[in-house]
This record gives C-alpha cells, structure tokens and sequence, in this order.
C-alpha cells in the first residue's frame, strides 16, 4: 500500500534568528492518482480519476460511487480489486481500483471528464444541476435529537483523533459520530484523513457502506474544514441527518442542506455554532 507521508529536506527560515536558515527534514501527506474502473456485465470502464492520500481507498471507491448515486446498498458492490499498476522502479503502486458491481446494478452510461481534484469532488460533473440528484436515503424525517454542548464538542474529539495531521499538518478529516441518549451522548465510529476534504467524506460513507451500515440515521458527520455544496450532498446521499464544520458553508451548501434535510452546522469551535439549516433539531430555547 502506498505511503501516507513521507520526508522532505527543507530550508527553514527563522527571521530575527543568529542562524536565519537552517536545513531540517519535514514530512509531507502523500498525494496520488487513484484511477476507479467500473466492470460489470456491460464490460469495464475507467469511471474517474481522483487525488487522494492512499490508504482505505476501497472505502473511498465505494464511498465515491453512494455520492455518485450509482450504488446505495452493500449487496450492490459485488468486489473491490487493486490493479496492476507499476512506477518507473517496477513497484507495484496501487493506484487503480476496480469495483465490480452486481449484475442489474446500472453502471453510467460514461464515466465522468476524467480528472477529479484533492480540493474538488464535483469537478468534472457536467451541471450543478447533474449532482442535485435525488438519492435513496433521505434524511428529511430523521428525528435526531441534538444537544448542543455535545455538537460542539466534536471538533476537539476529531482533532484527537487525526494522527496523520499531528504528522504533516496538511490533510482534512471526517468524523462520523452516532448520536445517543436522546442527544446527550456523541459515540465515535470512524475518522478518516485525506488531502481532499471530499475524500475523508468519501472514505467515511464507504466505510459505513461496507459495514452495511447505511442510511447513517442518528448521526453527526463533523469535518475539519468548510462545508461545501458537495460535502452536503454526499451526507445527503448516505443519509445523515446532520453535517457540521469548522469553517463557513456556502450559500449552495445552505441551500441544498434545506432542501433535502441535513442539519447544517458551521463554525463549530468549542464555544458556540451557527446553525444554517434544520435547527428544529436542536432545542428551541
């Protein structure tokens, strides 16, 4: 399996210092293609190219696949496979997985324009309109209940657990927390990091597909960044109730999280959040 970090000689500049420039080693988050084939009896395709860390990449390909509404049920995914795949050394590099999916499961017509980048996980789609899709597990009348101290909370306990990011300060992580005790209590299933927020979101929805675990009613996905339109949606796919952030929505995020049911929380630090959508969740006073 390929690296999750790796070491960098760098020049560090310290301003104000005896010694201005010292030589030291850093250590990077890996970044790599990940080519997903599709097979089924039709044949097989090369579906998307994305950028990832490697590691859990069949939860991402999977992950990838409910977000893209191909597929919403366990039973639909017949087999994950790596591929051969060598670098220039003859190493094999693990950078392409084929899904194999159950016979009747209808596979896309076309793959997506190729190319999907670490910050993006729409790019390539042809529409906004084309990831506005209806998907099979609506969270809409989930009846969570959601106890604030609790949500806010969960950024500190995500952070605790992102030991790639303690190493390379440079990856996003999702967290998926099941909600218990009538909101009083927040258990932790599963983080994922990557370089792509959309990733880690990936990789925690495959997860979750592999364990058969889908729709995620009752739960909280907290990440590490903003929340964009496509972070909503992949909660909406997999049907998680409610989406919560660090940083700022957009206003496509907000919008979309009121169409389709997620509770939408963002600047959540510890102290206090804003909630842009679903608040009936949360006490009214």
């Amino acid at each position: 399996m390929g690296r999750l970090s790796q070491r960098r000689r760098v020049h560090r500049y310290v301003l104000g210092s005896e010694h201005p420039v010292r030589h030291r080693e850093d250590v990077l988050a890996v970044e790599e293609p990940l080519e997903i084939r599709l097979t089924s009896p039709a044949g097989t395709m090369s579906y998307s190219v994305t950028m990832r860390t490697p590691g859990h990449d069949f939860d991402l390909v999977a992950g990838f696949l409910v977000s893209e509404g191909v597929i919403w049920e366990p039973g639909q995914l017949v087999a994950e496979r790596f591929c051969a795949g060598e670098d220039e050394n003859g190493v094999q590099t693990f950078n392409v997985v084929e899904a194999q999916l159950r016979p009747g499961v209808v596979a896309p017509e076309i793959g997506r324009n190729v190319y999907t980048s670490s910050s993006c996980g729409i790019c390539g789609t042809d529409s906004i309109e084309a990831v506005r899709r209806a998907g099979h597990h609506g969270p809409a009348d989930d009846g969570v209940r959601l106890d604030p101290g609790v949500v806010a909370a969960l950024p500190d306990r995500l952070r605790e657990a992102q030991a790639l990011f303690d190493r390379t300060g440079g990856v996003h992580a999702a967290g998926l927390f099941r909600i218990e005790d009538d909101g009083a209590r927040a258990e932790l299933l599963c983080v994922r990091e990557d370089v792509g927020r959309h990733n880690a979101v990936d990789k925690v929805v495959g997860w979750a597909l592999r364990e058969g675990m889908l729709p995620l009613r009752g739960t909280v996905l907290q990440v590490s960044g903003r929340a964009s339109f496509e972070l909503v949606q992949k909660a909406a796919m997999a049907g998680i109730p409610v989406l919560a952030a660090v940083s700022a929505p957009s206003s496509l995020a907000a919008e979309l999280a009121e169409e389709s049911g997620v509770t939408l929380v963002g600047f959540s630090r510890g102290t206090g959040f804003n909630v842009y959508a679903g608040h009936d969740r949360f006490p009214t006073s």
